[in-house]
């Protein structure tokens, strides 16, 4: 176990090196080619000053991720993988779910955004194929629960269930990335929480694939840090959500991840509230605005107090579900 840590902990070490020294060219590309943030006019004022800063930033960390994974899959070191066949998966479900985020980036910037529609459908499909692959490839179990011994296989429900919780964690992380480093930190905070829950399970190859995330999260987290030179756009967090519920699933403790990325889930809930409430009051507002963190800056918080805030509740929240996880 300790060798299996060390590992992991240094995967995640070069990965946030080889990041960090590919940012600064992904970053002169992307100006290059004027891949610049549209701002929602009715956004707080202090968000007007972030109009065209460089967006699409996922492909800082969806490439350096693929790659390595790939590169320590077809070269095994001292005649053993590093990382098991078994992260194909997330890795692919990353992939298509980053390629699904590009597509309505670029056409963003064209002002001709995919509908929420077509955006739905297509992560409903992948994330459905996922789920097939969990249960019929990958055989994982279907629910581990808080305090119960054993676990619980849900039979046919478990594509229903688990395409949901890929789906529905995907777009929270998308909905939280609002702030610089907001959607960063505290999806690398729930990726670290899920590595250590896998290192209790002997989940070896899990753990590595996590902290080679963690390392490329960190390295966007050094570009994103406010004021941000990069946003991580639908291309990342559209991909880091679907593979955070991905690796929820492979451990079978997806029901503790509303706790552990509970920052999404509120950003996520505040949403669907305020629409809700719109309606139901026919014009009234819940919130000063939403997503969550709005409503805050428009309280006084300033966008770094919000965004470490958060972070903080969200730390001690993943904390509370990695021990419930051991209970």
């Amino acid at each position: 176990m300790t060798h299996g840590m060390t590992m992991a902990l240094s995967l995640g070490g070069i990965t946030f090196a080889l990041t960090v020294i590919w940012g600064g060219p992904l970053l002169r590309i992307l100006r290059y080619w004027r891949v610049g943030k549209q701002i929602r006019l009715d956004g707080p004022r202090s968000h007007q000053t972030k109009l065209g800063t460089p967006t699409m930033g996922g492909l800082m960390i969806v490439i350096p991720v693929v790659v390595i994974t790939l590169l320590l899959n077809t070269v095994p070191i001292l005649g053993r993988s590093l990382i098991g066949r078994s992260i194909l998966l997330p890795l692919g479900v990353m992939v298509a779910f980053a390629v699904l985020g590009a597509v309505d980036d670029w056409l963003g910037l064209r002002n001709r955004p995919l509908r929420a529609r077509e955006k739905f459908l297509a992560q409903s499909v992948v994330a459905l194929i996922a789920a097939a692959g969990l249960k019929y490839v990958l055989q994982v179990p279907g629910v581990f629960l808080p305090g119960v011994p054993g676990y619980f296989d849900l039979g046919v429900w478990y594509l229903p269930v688990a395409a949901f919780v890929i789906v529905a964690s995907s777009n929270a992380v998308n909905i939280s990335d609002g702030l610089d480093g907001l959607a960063g930190l505290t999806a690398a905070t729930a990726f670290v929480a899920f590595a250590i829950i896998a290192a209790l399970q002997g989940q070896v190859f899990l753990v590595r694939f996590c902290f080679t995330v963690v390392g490329a999260l960190f390295a966007f987290l050094w570009y994103n840090a406010h004021p941000a030179e990069l946003f991580m756009g639908d291309t990342g967090s559209l991909a880091v959500g679907a593979l955070l519920g991905v690796v929820a699933l492979m451990t079978a403790q997806w029901p503790i991840l509303p706790l552990i990325a509970i920052v999404p889930v509120s950003e996520t809930m505040s949403d669907i509230l305020q629409v809700v409430y719109f309606r139901w009051t026919k014009g009234k507002r819940l919130f000063k605005m939403a997503p969550l963190h709005h409503h805050f800056e428009l309280l006084g918080w300033s966008e770094t107090q919000v965004v470490q805030r958060f972070w903080l509740i969200g730390l001690l929240a993943a904390m509370v579900g990695v021990a419930l996880a051991v209970a």
